[in-house]
């Protein structure tokens, strides 16, 4: 998700530029905070209210983040329980090679070199910043790239789900080469520029890696944890009978849920979403199989390598196709048009897909207003709207 607050620049230290596709010049900008293996850039997203649903053009974590947490039985969609969602605090992003992991537990805090030494067995002959991670060169010759932690179960969730992505014929991700309850060590991926066709490459591999499947909608990865993470923000993966009532009450309502609780969008604002969620069987569109989704695919996800398009910091998940392509537009990618061309060669789309670009959209812009605040409502309740009109 964004790595920057409302209003701030994109920018940071210590990130190198990458080349995109020739025939798409945008870039993902740099991304402050960068999660995974690999050259990470600081990313960029849309200030708020700076660009309607689906432009392209990008942010980093204010503090406040919410767990959604139950009681009992499943939420369906509906009117929202009046109940506040639990407040938790984000570690900070590191910046330099002497990032260090979060207090997960009793204990001094270890740097990235000492923990890299420790999982790998190999010594270590330097550092250097890569956003929220570290640039680890180790005394065998290898570049390997090592992250802290930034709460309980974010190490695990992000290594199962890079393992469970690194399907035959899919998009490249960095290899887990170790982890532990603290800290994820993978391989580096050196950005570059990208060679001719590079997005309509990943887009015939993001078919690949969607038609991998999944168990269900919502299904965590193998070995992976319920309580996940997007980005920052704590995400929970429970599988769900079917991807209306799923997508309402999992990955709707506990964001809309802690907006509303925090003030950050009105009365008004949270009955027209409450209504999207009431209307989610009419306007899903026809039945899809659960997809093997990135689930967190904003274009500062996608590095541009000299080898083609490599995809990192994954929420993933099983969910529906439609969201991670609907994602690549929230804030604009390189290519898209060749990327969805090619991917829909390769699988076709069901009809009426771009009229839901918004309705898969609602989920990462909600949880943009519970990161960020007031200044992405606007963008949630446009996504909202459309999507009720496409109905």
């Amino acid at each position: 998700m964004a790595r920057r607050q409302p209003g701030r620049r994109a920018g940071g230290r210590g990130a190198a530029r990458t080349r995109v596709p020739r025939h798409a010049r945008r870039t993902a900008g740099r991304r402050r905070g960068a999660l995974g293996g690999s050259d990470h850039r600081a990313g960029q997203r849309a200030p708020p209210g700076a660009a309607a649903v689906g432009a392209r053009t990008g942010p980093r974590p204010a503090a406040p983040l919410v767990r959604p947490g139950r009681t009992g039985g499943r939420r369906g969609p509906g009117p929202l329980l009046r109940r506040t969602g639990r407040v938790r605090r984000g570690a900070g992003d590191g910046e330099g090679g002497d990032a260090r992991a979060p207090g997960l537990g009793p204990g001094p805090a270890v740097s990235p070199g000492a923990a890299a030494a420790r999982l790998l067995g190999v010594p270590v002959r330097r550092t250097a910043p890569l956003g929220g991670a570290s640039r680890v060169d180790l005394d065998d010759g290898r570049r390997v790239v090592v992250k802290p932690g930034h709460g309980a179960g974010a190490v695990a969730a992000e290594a199962a789900g890079l393992r469970w992505l690194a399907v035959p014929g899919g998009p490249p991700v960095p290899e887990v080469l170790a982890a532990d309850d603290a800290w994820l060590v993978t391989g580096f991926v050196t950005a570059g520029g990208a060679p001719p066709g590079a997005a309509a490459e990943l887009g015939r591999r993001l078919a690949a890696l969607h038609a991998a499947g999944a168990p269900a909608f919502g299904a965590p990865p193998p070995d992976g944890p319920v309580d996940a993470w997007i980005g920052r923000a704590p995400m929970r993966n429970v599988a769900g009978p079917g991807w209306p009532e799923w997508y309402a009450a999992d990955r709707v309502l506990p964001y809309l849920r802690a907006a509303r609780d925090a003030g950050t969008l009105t009365a008004a604002e949270t009955a027209e979403i409450e209504t999207v969620c009431d209307r989610l069987p009419a306007l899903a569109g026809p039945g899809e199989p659960p997809a093997r989704l990135h689930g967190d695919l904003w274009s500062g996800n996608v590095l541009w390598a000299t080898d083609g398009a490599w995809l990192i910091d994954p929420a993933a998940h099983g969910g529906h196709r439609e969201t991670d392509l609907a994602m690549l537009a929230v804030f604009g990618c390189p290519g898209l048009d060749e990327l969805r061309s090619a991917y829909t060669e390769a699988t076709p789309l069901a009809d009426g897909w771009r009229e839901r670009v918004p309705l898969h959209q609602l989920f990462p812009l909600l949880v943009h207003v519970v990161l960020f605040g007031r200044g992405y409502a606007g963008q949630a309740v446009a996504a909202a709207r459309a999507a009720l009109r496409a109905g």
